[in-house]
């Protein structure tokens, strides 16, 4: 007789609290999704400064399908794209242990951010060494061209 009581009484409590926990769960739900673009649609923005060749500002750049206010949303998807199937993250920061030229390539930053294959993207970019030059023309043309 124990072990139906116990039954029940588990039927019972799964049937109110099962419901409560998706309850409590939908708002953790919205809230983490609150900001960012869908996970189907890569949506960046790219922001621009201190480049002395006109391209200073701030610029949306979406993929798949292709369009924007970048100045080339077809030339930067497809460098985006043509990164990945090498297996390479185009965000990816240098490593902590590179060994990089002390050149400097310009006051020019950037910062790229939104979703990207739906993850989230929140990179910047500068010309203050040979790794970080290096990083930024990787990406070219969805940062614009620089020097040196």
């Amino acid at each position: 007789m124990f072990m139906r009581v116990s039954s029940r009484l588990i039927g019972s409590v799964a049937s109110v609290v099962g419901p409560l926990v998706l309850l409590a769960a939908a708002p953790v739900a919205a809230h983490a999704d609150a900001g960012h673009t869908d996970a189907g649609l890569d949506h960046l923005t790219i922001t621009v400064a201190d480049s002395d060749n006109g391209s200073d500002g701030t610029y949306e750049l979406e993929c798949a399908p292709v369009g924007g206010t970048h100045s080339d949303p077809g030339a930067a998807c497809g460098r985006l794209d043509e990164l990945e199937a090498q297996g390479v993250d185009p965000f990816a920061p240098v490593a902590g242990d590179a060994r990089c030229t002390m050149q400097y390539g310009g006051a020019a930053t950037a910062r790229v951010t939104g979703t990207w294959h739906g993850r989230f993207v929140d990179s910047s970019y500068a010309l203050s060494n040979g790794c970080e030059i290096a990083r930024w023309q990787q990406i070219e043309p969805v940062l614009p061209a620089t020097g040196p």
